[in-house]
């Protein structure tokens, strides 16, 4: 009998491809979506907040008490490695991912940091195991020099994958049956750069490509968005929902951030974007060093004027070795909480405000799961419906009545 193996993923959608690639590389190993069943526990972590640590911390504590054999990987291998390396039998970093059957046969104890920077997957994932749509890894690492990001130092420099390869494992998951594509990347816009060409011609190809029924795209950096993308806009293939990572809206906390967007031309562009339908997203940093009140102030009023539909906000935490880590002030946590709530509220509301706006559009549901009699997946915008019926609903579903809450959309079949 082969020994089972379970993964646990933490953080962002490449990390969830980069489990994919693990799995397709398990040979003399059974793989279990049942943790309690599992003789091996694999963590692939993420380092990007405190909070992420700590959640990776709790879980490895709680599976190092059920007396699992552990190993770890993923981004919190250069910031945490060292630190769990006596509770588990082997760390390894992204680059060694795709030889885990040899790492799991491997008798003696193992640390394997980050040995080359410039690696990119071999691996064709031929089935997205537990999954209705598929994340596709286009590129790897970025180039942005974010003063509080740590990311660039477990991803190294950007770097994109072949695009004949991306246009197989799309095919070959088409042919297993998925019909939803959703492209990531550790910064998915610098896709091309090295390579001459671009994201849109990427996904023009992709269009092409029979049973792929709609595209979603990771976050993409205003910066990265340029006329040939925003020709796509009218594409019908394209999700209606684009992520867009502004981070903050005050020039001030952008420069000390050194980021390459700024508050004017970001505004323009969602307003351009939003006024052909589209739902619209972006993460927000509180609470980084420099954020006084009058900052933040502004930046909030700045903030109501973005056509914002869904928002991803966190608390700054200092990540060792970035130059925000030796930043002052710092903020007050009660008081960055307390912003975290308001741009919340502020967001939830545009949300429902732009649900309401589009109800006489029909959804297009693709249905991820099901409990009970209530199916739940997503719609073009990116929503979450929530269908209650009798009879099996699996695939694509269209739905042209239904209840607006303040929570998700509703409707009965």
């Amino acid at each position: 009998m082969k020994p089972k193996v379970f993964f646990k993923t933490f953080g962002c959608r490449t990390n969830l491809f980069d489990t994919q690639v693990m799995i397709e590389n398990l040979k003399d190993f059974e793989l279990t979506q049942n943790e309690e069943e599992a003789h091996i526990v694999i963590i692939n972590s993420c380092t990007v907040t405190n909070g992420a640590d700590s959640g990776v911390r709790q879980y490895l504590n709680k599976i190092q008490k059920k007396g699992k054999k552990i190993y770890f990987t993923g981004c919190g291998v250069a910031t945490k490695g060292k630190e769990v390396y006596p509770q588990v039998s082997g760390v390894f970093a992204h680059d060694h991912k795709e030889n885990i059957n040899t790492l799991l046969k491997n008798k003696t104890k193992f640390f394997l940091p980050t040995q080359n920077q410039t690696h990119i997957d071999q691996t064709l994932v031929s089935e997205f195991v537990g999954k209705s749509r598929a994340f596709i890894k286009i590129q790897e690492g970025c180039d942005f020099t974010c003063s509080y990001c740590i990311i660039p130092f477990s991803r190294g420099k950007a770097r994109s994958l072949p695009q004949e390869r991306i246009l197989t494992q799309i095919q070959t998951l088409a042919q297993e049956g998925i019909k939803e594509v959703v492209l990531t990347g550790t910064n998915m816009g610098s896709y091309g750069k090295d390579t001459q060409t671009s994201v849109a011609k990427l996904i023009k190809q992709i269009a092409k490509i029979p049973n792929i029924k709609r595209i979603r795209l990771g976050s993409l950096e205003p910066s990265q968005i340029d006329e040939e993308f925003l020709e796509l806009l009218g594409e019908e293939f394209l999700e209606r929902h684009l992520h867009i990572a502004l981070q903050y809206t005050h020039d001030r906390m952008l420069e000390i951030m050194n980021r390459h967007n700024r508050f004017k031309t970001d505004l323009e562009l969602f307003e351009k974007i939003a006024s052909k339908g589209f739902a619209l997203g972006s993460d927000y940093i509180v609470g980084h060093p420099g954020e006084s009140e009058e900052v933040w102030n502004e930046a909030y009023e700045n903030l109501k004027l973005f056509p914002l539909t869904h928002i991803h906000p966190f608390i700054y935490s200092p990540r060792s070795g970035t130059p925000s880590a030796s930043m002052t002030p710092r903020i007050n946590g009660d008081q960055a909480k307390k912003r975290l709530h308001m741009i919340n509220q502020l967001i939830a509301q545009n949300n429902f405000n732009f649900r309401q706006k589009y109800a006489e559009v029909p959804l297009k549901v693709l249905i991820e799961n099901q409990r009970d009699e209530t199916f739940q997946g997503f719609d073009q915008f990116f929503n979450k419906v929530k269908i209650q019926s009798s009879q099996k609903l699996s695939g694509w579903v269209e739905i042209n009545s239904y209840t607006i809450t303040q929570e998700h959309n509703f409707t009965q079949l």
